[in-house]
């Protein structure tokens, strides 16, 4: 039969376990940060950097994108009214100053340059074909010029989201990682002090899955933004090549003029 005093003294220092427990540890997100090992800092430090910068990442792309696809409709609207196509680069290559426009510019000053420094073909092939084969290497020029211009364009715009997708995908391991290495830490204490009530196991276990909540908390924005963004920019370069075709075809009747 147990003695009612033993009894009485084990659940005075259960309650008080408990309450020192409860005082000593903090349950809020800076308590929980400061509490828990240092690795586990470490790998929750990198994640909230990571997550700053890729919601600067994301602020900057959704002001870019919206820029360049106002700018693009501003564009073409300005294009297909315009009457003459010299008039028009003359007008367009003080502000070329998004994708579409430097495509534009870049094609026109190759046709400029082609008809001031070309020399004329000789009097046997130009008997054969007359101006075939002049026009047939501008054009190709052209072409080549505003795919490397658009490809340039794509480049700059698509900086940065390999960041989002990095991060997207590698947050929650890192959490985990994070979070497993808490829990080791938290069973270790838990098998040193002899203690497996619910009062010493909650802490060590809160603090490691603070780990994984922050992970999660940088991945998701990261990849919801990935993947529109990345549409975004396909659409986009849909858009740019959709255009140089149709100024490609524009520039060979004025070739062939």
């Amino acid at each position: 039969m147990a003695d009612p005093v033993s009894t009485a003294v084990q659940g005075v220092d259960s309650a008080t376990l408990a309450g020192t427990t409860a005082m000593v540890h903090n349950f809020s997100m800076y308590g929980m940060f400061m509490q828990a090992d240092w690795i586990v800092k470490i790998v929750m430090v990198l994640l909230l950097l990571a997550s700053f910068w890729c919601w600067a990442i994301i602020i900057e792309k959704w002001y870019l994108f919206r820029t360049i696809k106002s700018k693009a409709a501003r564009f073409e609207s300005d294009f297909w009214s315009s009457e003459a196509l010299d008039k028009f680069y003359e007008k367009s290559k003080k502000r070329a100053n998004h994708p579409m426009a430097i495509i534009f510019v870049a094609a026109m000053e190759e046709w400029f340059r082609s008809k001031t420094t070309t020399s004329p073909p000789s009097t046997s092939a130009a008997a054969a074909s007359p101006g075939a084969g002049l026009k047939l290497s501008l054009r190709e020029r052209i072409v080549q010029v505003m795919q490397v211009a658009r490809n340039r364009e794509l480049e700059q715009i698509e900086s940065g989201l390999s960041f989002l997708a990095t991060t997207g995908a590698s947050a929650p391991f890192i959490g985990l990682f994070g979070t497993v290495w808490g829990i080791m830490n938290s069973f270790n204490s838990i098998a040193a002090s002899k203690n497996t009530s619910l009062v010493a196991v909650a802490p060590g276990i809160a603090e490691a899955l603070f780990a994984t909540a922050i992970g999660l908390f940088a991945a998701i924005p990261a990849v919801i933004a990935y993947n529109k963004f990345s549409n975004e920019m396909n659409n986009f370069a849909n858009k740019l090549e959709d255009f140089s075709t149709e100024f490609d075809t524009i520039l060979s009747r004025q070739m062939e003029a």
